[in-house]
């Protein structure tokens, strides 16, 4: 046998300790990953949850301007938020992002001005109809 010969015959001989991965390496690389994902589920629900609240903020300021408007051009509130559709201050009615529909909106009447007898006083502000708490702390029906 000749010297590169013997080389090449040790250098491809495999111990019996390099056959693998150990279990206890496998488990170190899988609880890992398993943080490295847990932590990105939590950031990814906290980007969602973030973008319905800007949603949320954002759709409260157009429905707020669309009865500012109203009121600029007609010299009352209107009575309904379907008041603003149909006299064309907004397509439609926005969805609520937090409840998920259109219907849950909560209507803050205006204040009856002293010596009319009207019953309806109209809208004056809108709210959301959720219940939970944003991120910040404070309640989604506050804002």
């Amino acid at each position: 046998m000749t010297v590169s010969q013997a080389i090449s015959t040790v250098r491809y001989r495999r111990h019996p300790s390099d056959s693998g991965w150990t279990l206890i390496e496998l488990l170190v690389v899988l609880s890992l990953i398993m943080i490295l994902a847990s932590l990105a589920l939590v950031q990814y629900r906290n980007s969602v949850r973030n973008a319905k609240e800007a949603t949320l903020r954002s759709n409260l300021m157009l429905m707020r301007d669309a009865i500012d408007q109203y009121y600029a051009d007609k010299a009352r509130y209107p009575e309904s938020l379907n008041a603003l559709v149909s006299d064309g201050y907004m397509r439609s009615i926005p969805k609520d992002q937090v409840t998920n529909s259109t219907d849950s909106w909560q209507t803050v009447p205006a204040p009856s001005e002293p010596g009319t007898l009207s019953a309806n006083a109209g809208i004056y502000d809108v709210k959301s109809g959720s219940q939970d708490t944003a991120l910040d702390g404070s309640r989604y029906a506050d804002w």
